[in-house]
Parts: structure tokens; C-alpha cells; sequence
């Protein structure tokens, strides 16, 4: 193996993606090394460059999103062996380390974040899945201490709980995502997005809602009443997505709003809105939400079409060079749709 791979290199906020080496390192304990087939765009990438929140030393690698290859797998790691397919959520958020970013040929990341993938699955929709299901997981089955939903884990074999779930945004990749995992652990899912995204959701196991209706707030609640509601979760992220359906919430006289960002300092006092983080189901003592995800549930939910990926992949480009293209395109806006990028 060469000393050396490519990476995407980002010096600044502002600043333009370039190409140049880095130093390969071998997989620590706990650790697989995984060559990129794939890598997804997510808002965060663009925000980044644009405002370099989260970064606090350039130059940097950005990247969450993988699926490629197992070259080598390190001391104690045991789920997984060399030439294995697999799907992975980086961890460089929390570590900080260059060479966990997903923007390059080849990434270290932890046994817990990484799931196989059935030979079927292409590398470039498998992509699209590690930080929408780690964020999803992050809302939906951390404790009510932490104000997220504390539901049952996923199964693959799950049985109707009777309670209801609001996923506000649900034709977005951590809307589909939730959807899949709330509906793998028994729940009836209630969702909103636009007319056009209906199949998509309803596909997953979702009753969809139109989020421009002007009675919106009302057919929400009408609908989740139909079982027992046990809150709700915004995968949108606005002031108006968080208000809304926090009106949702305090419906049912109060409860628990996950959000993938900061909620408003205004929601009603009756709801415990929060922000969730991806990566923490993979630490502490939330260790447990990504063992059952990515170890008991997601490869045999993956193998058995359970779990589809989704959104669909947008492929931009071929090749580290694209990744600049990539993050202009999601920057740009896109509905449905995963921006990813082949290597």
C-alpha cells in the first residue's frame, strides 16, 4: 500500500476544495480502513466551506458520508474482514483527525459506525444512507433525559406498538431515514412534505401530509390521535418546520421535539425541543444506539430490502476533483434527491 493517498483539501472558510496527498495511516484498534467507491454532500459541507463552523485549524478534510472497500482492519475488530462491502459514517467531528474525513481515497473509521452492504447495493446509493441514519438514531432512540424519543430499537422483525411518530420533513435523507428506522420499531409514521415527494414517503411506510396545506397543524393532529403519539421529529431544522410542529406537539399537551438543528428559543413551554448530534450514538452511554443499528439491525435490514437508500443518489461527478461541483449543486437547493460523488 502507498504511503500516500489524495484528499480534499479545504484551507479556509471561503476558500475553493483542492487536491493533494496525505499520509495513509493504518487502522488503530477498533478501526477498519475503508477506499472510498462513494462519498455523499451534505448541507453541513457547504456551510463549512462558506463559514468554517466546527473547524478551528486549516487546512482541513471534510466528508460523513462513505461506502467503498475494507483494505485493513485493526486490532480487536471482529464484524469485519478485508475486501468487505460496506457503508460508513466518518467521525471526524468528534476526532478532529484528517485521515477520518470522508473526502479522500481511503478513511479510518470505527468498527461501530461501519455496516456491510449486500453485493447488490451500488457503493453510490449506499452512500447516501451513514449520517441520515446515525442523525435519525440520534433523535429517535436516545434517552428522554437527553429530550430524544427513547423508542424501541429497530427490527427486523417488528411488531405494531400503537404509537404514532410525526416526522416533519420526511422526503429529506434524515426524513427517510427516520421514517424507515421508526417504522422498523413498530411505529405508525405520520409525515409531511410537498405533493410530488407522496410516493416516495408512503413507499417507506409513511402517511404523508402536504407541509403548504394552510390546515396542516389541524390534519396532523386529526391523523396522529388515531394512536398513541409519542412526539415528533424535525429533520428540516427551520423556525418554521420546529414551530409548527412543536403547535403539533403542544396538541397533545406537550412532549419531545428532536430536531437536526438548534430548535427556536420560543417553542411553546410545553415542548422539550433539541438539538440531536449523529455522531453520539457511537460514544459513552449512547454506545448502545449505534450497536443497534449498525451491528444488530442495519446489515440484515440492508440484505433484505427493509432499509432501502434514500433519497435517490444524484451522481454529479466522478473523482475527488468533483467534490467542488458537488457541494455548489447542494448548496444550489435539491429536493429528494442525494448528491454524491463516485471515486
Amino acid at each position: 500500500m502507498s504511503k500516500q493517498h489524495n484528499a480534499v483539501y479545504l484551507d479556509g472558510k471561503g476558500k475553493e476544495f483542492r487536491v493533494g496527498p496525505i499520509d495513509t495511516q493504518a487502522p488503530g484498534k477498533g478501526q477498519v480502513l475503508i477506499r472510498n467507491k462513494a462519498v455523499a454532500i451534505n448541507p453541513v459541507d457547504w456551510k463549512i466551506q462558506d463559514i468554517g463552523f466546527y473547524i478551528d485549524s486549516w487546512p482541513t478534510v471534510l466528508g460523513e458520508d462513505l461506502a467503498g472497500e475494507i483494505v485493513e482492519v485493526g486490532e480487536g475488530v471482529t464484524r469485519f474482514k478485508t475486501g468487505q462491502r460496506v457503508l460508513a459514517h466518518s467521525n471526524f467531528l468528534i476526532t478532529r483527525k484528517l485521515q477520518d474525513a470522508s473526502f479522500q481515497d481511503l478513511v479510518l473509521v470505527p468498527e461501530a459506525a461501519v455496516s456491510a452492504i449486500p453485493d447488490r447495493m451500488k457503493y453510490e446509493d449506499a452512500t447516501a444512507l451513514p449520517l441520515a441514519v446515525s442523525t435519525a438514531a440520534a433523535g429517535l432512540y436516545q434517552s428522554k433525559k437527553e429530550i430524544c424519543l427513547e423508542l424501541d430499537p429497530p427490527s427486523t422483525d417488528p411488531k405494531k406498538s400503537g404509537k404514532t411518530l410525526l416526522v416533519w420533513g420526511g422526503s429529506s435523507s434524515v426524513g427517510t431515514a427516520a421514517i424507515q428506522l421508526a417504522v422498523a420499531s413498530g411505529l405508525d409514521v405520520v409525515t409531511t412534505c410537498s405533493k410530488r415527494n407522496f410516493d416516495l414517503v408512503e413507499k417507506l411506510g409513511a402517511k404523508p401530509f402536504d407541509y403548504n396545506s394552510p390546515s396542516i397543524v389541524g390534519d396532523l393532529v386529526a391523523e396522529l390521535q388515531k394512536g398513541s403519539f409519542v412526539g415528533a421529529y424535525d429533520s428540516i431544522g427551520t423556525r418554521e418546520s420546529s414551530m409548527q410542529a412543536a403547535q403539533v406537539v403542544v396538541q397533545f399537551g406537550g412532549g419531545i421535539l428532536s430536531s437536526v438543528l438548534p430548535p427556536p428559543e420560543d417553542v411553546p413551554a410545553s415542548v422539550q425541543a433539541k438539538q440531536v448530534f449523529a455522531v453520539s450514538i457511537f460514544y459513552g452511554e449512547n454506545a448502545h444506539v449505534g450497536k443497534a443499528v449498525y451491528e444488530d439491525f442495519l446489515p440484515k435490514a440492508l440484505a433484505s430490502g427493509q432499509i432501502m437508500p434514500a433519497p435517490p443518489s444524484e451522481v454529479i461527478g466522478h473523482g475527488l476533483d468533483a467534490i467542488q461541483e458537488a457541494c455548489k449543486k447542494q448548496k444550489a437547493g435539491v429536493s429528494a434527491k442525494k448528491i454524491v460523488v463516485t471515486l
